[in-house]
């Protein structure tokens, strides 16, 4: 079966490197749910996080209940019955467009968390700064729906705003991030100054738990944002919390030759089980578990390693002797992962660990076709092994009414 296996130590990791960043920086260090919300795994994250952010109602309530800090909500767009509940226990609360912050301001302004200043509201803006290079992940593309343009807000009324809120960036490092701050200030200065602004949420998408990124600038520029303009920065990340914890672990179900190709059909769905390979595109890292006593190269092996077991680092088409096109049990034809090469011939009942499986994979899986869905499993720091859920028929049927 299936299973998605999580390292606790990796996770810890990664939280130790991003408490430091905010205790450096005076930063608020949120855990983004849209990217890694495996409750189970909260948990080890809470000592380490400043709170949550959330894109609605419903990861607003979980972060409620299993972190219990600061909750920091935005939506595109809110229904007057979310937001008539998030006004009673968030603690910022930011909208996308200038019209819907109107249509909300007096039932905003007017909660008594508000009054007593517990509840604040902010304001998503567009720098219309692209930097990354999937449109696809570009909140600043033209014609984008994300945020307020910058231009727009000269003459707008604020009243009520005291926070600004950008999100442009995705898996990225701090010199995008500093080209983006550069063009908020030459165009919103002023704003930035005003007293009614204390705070400046600098969103997700950023690699800090990365081994070449330079923390040290991400410091620096956190620290003059909040002493030039006397704000709070709140960080969003997502992907940094649990960048290299998880693997996906898959097994072979049948391996046949067809016009050419030799394909090797896995238990899991690209499109149902880790749908940004698709719609990154990016290609994973794959291993396949060795025979005993074989070890792999140095340096190779997935990010969650189980104890006694080794590993055979695939390769690209026809790097190894034995090439594989390795696609699901669907009926989706381009639910594919690639053409990945091993070592050794690979066999029904092998085991496939596809690598770097945490961030958006659990909280975007469907129970499309009818695919098994993988288990969850936490990897504790003694090196046992723990599931934390098993699904069934009857989750694939009761979501479908």
């Amino acid at each position: 079966m299936a299973e998605f296996i999580l390292s606790v130590p990796a996770l810890e990791h990664n939280a130790r490197i991003l408490r430091a960043v905010a205790d450096a920086s005076g930063a608020k260090m949120l855990i983004a749910l849209k990217a890694f919300a495996t409750t189970s795994a909260l948990h080890y994250l809470h000592p380490y996080a400043d709170g949550a952010c959330a894109s609605g109602l419903y990861e607003a309530l979980l972060a409620a209940e299993h972190l219990g800090k600061h909750i920091a909500v935005y939506s595109t767009a809110y229904s007057k019955d979310d937001l008539t509940r998030l006004l009673d226990f968030a603690h910022h609360i930011d909208f996308n467009s200038l019209p819907q912050w109107m249509r909300f301001r007096d039932l905003c302004l007017q909660h008594p968390r508000a009054l007593t200043g517990e509840l604040q509201f902010g304001l998503r803006v567009n720098p219309c700064h692209s930097t990354g290079h999937t449109p696809l992940y570009d909140p600043c593309a033209p014609g984008s729906r994300l945020g307020v343009p910058l231009c727009d807000l000269h003459d707008a009324d604020l009243t009520g705003i005291s926070g600004l809120h950008l999100h442009t960036l995705c898996e990225q490092y701090t010199d995008d991030l500093i080209s983006t701050i550069a063009t908020l200030e030459e165009l919103a200065a002023p704003l930035l100054a005003s007293p009614a602004i204390r705070y400046l949420n600098l969103g997700g998408g950023h690699w800090i738990t990365k081994a070449d990124y330079d923390r040290t600038a991400l410091e620096e520029l956190i620290t003059r944002l909040q002493q030039q303009y006397k704000v709070q920065v709140f960080l969003e990340p997502g992907e940094a919390w649990c960048i290299h914890s998880g693997v996906l672990r898959a097994r072979v179900l049948d391996v046949f030759e067809s016009l050419g190709h030799h394909h090797a059909i896995l238990d899991v769905s690209v499109s149902a089980h880790m749908p940004d390979v698709l719609e990154m595109p990016y290609r994973p890292r794959v291993f396949c578990l060795a025979s005993p006593g074989i070890n792999a190269p140095h340096g190779q092996q997935p990010a969650v390693c189980l104890p006694g077991e080794c590993y055979d680092a695939a390769g690209a088409d026809r790097e190894f002797p034995y090439t594989y096109r390795l696609g699901a049990p669907t009926c989706l034809a381009g639910d594919v992962l690639g053409d990945f090469s091993f070592p050794r011939a690979l066999d029904i009942g092998d085991t496939i660990v596809l690598d770097d499986m945490a961030q958006y994979t659990i909280v975007k899986t469907t129970h499309f076709n009818g695919v098994a869905h993988p288990s969850i499993a936490l990897l504790l720091s003694d090196g046992t092994k723990r599931y934390v859920r098993r699904f069934s028929y009857r989750d694939y049927v009761c979501r479908l009414g």
